[in-house]
């Protein structure tokens, strides 16, 4: 089983289960056939709140599940050390690479996985928020071989999937939200799924504190405690 630090624990949502493809399908399922063990590099990138961090937990996830170790590191984490002695991590799946671009200190002991997880054939999953010829690395071969990973764009979700995806977390956490619900909520607060998932937590712990369903009148009530506008 995976040895996951503390302070990078996988979130309780984090799954493939919970993830709504969308157009992202292919990259979906090259991070489930790490998970399941084959040998790889894969580079996601795309705006935030496309799901790049929900797709690198649910692989981490699964891989877990599969009684595979597996590991999940957000940048900047901690201290480059981390990124040092990883070498029986069957997944390694490492977040905002974007974060330490500029940064050899970062870089050294990241060209330093890419070559490992190349030279033994090893399931590697990378996140930015864009590809490695674009995150401003000054390592030039760091970037050489972030670009000559598998790479997918992951794609915002449209009105209905993003729908159907806060339904599913919702229904993940034992609740009930029915459609015009859910597209109450989304009408309302920030576009990205990360925002929205923070609000379906904090109404969570609201509707379980007031014994209430999540229907649109206590939705509307919550955000107008917060100062949101539920017009």
């Amino acid at each position: 089983m995976a040895q996951l630090p503390l302070a990078l624990a996988l979130a309780d949502h984090a799954s493939f289960a919970t993830f709504v493809r969308g157009s992202n399908g292919p990259a979906v399922e090259h991070a489930h056939a790490l998970a399941e063990g084959r040998p790889d590099t894969v580079w996601l990138w795309g705006p935030a709140g496309s799901g790049k961090s929900h797709l690198l937990q649910a692989a981490c996830r699964a891989a877990t599940t599969a009684q595979k170790r597996a590991m999940y590191v957000a940048l900047p984490a901690a201290a480059p050390a981390i990124l040092a002695d990883l070498e029986s991590v069957e997944l390694l799946a490492i977040d905002d690479l974007h974060a330490i671009a500029g940064d050899v200190e970062w870089e050294r002991p990241l060209f330093g996985i890419l070559n490992a997880f190349l030279s033994r054939n090893g399931a590697l999953l990378l996140a930015a928020a864009a590809p490695a010829s674009r995150c401003g690395f000054h390592l030039a071969d760091l970037a050489s071989r972030g670009a000559g990973a598998v790479n997918y764009r992951l794609a915002p979700l449209d009105d209905e999937d993003r729908t159907a995806a806060l339904r599913l977390h919702a229904a993940a956490r034992g609740l009930e939200l029915e459609t015009p619900a859910a597209e109450f909520l989304l009408r309302r607060v920030a576009r990205d799924m990360s925002a929205v998932i923070d609000w379906l937590t904090r109404l969570d712990q609201a509707s379980l504190s007031a014994q209430k369903r999540l229907t649109i009148p206590f939705i509307r009530e919550q955000l107008v405690r917060a100062g949101v506008g539920a017009e």
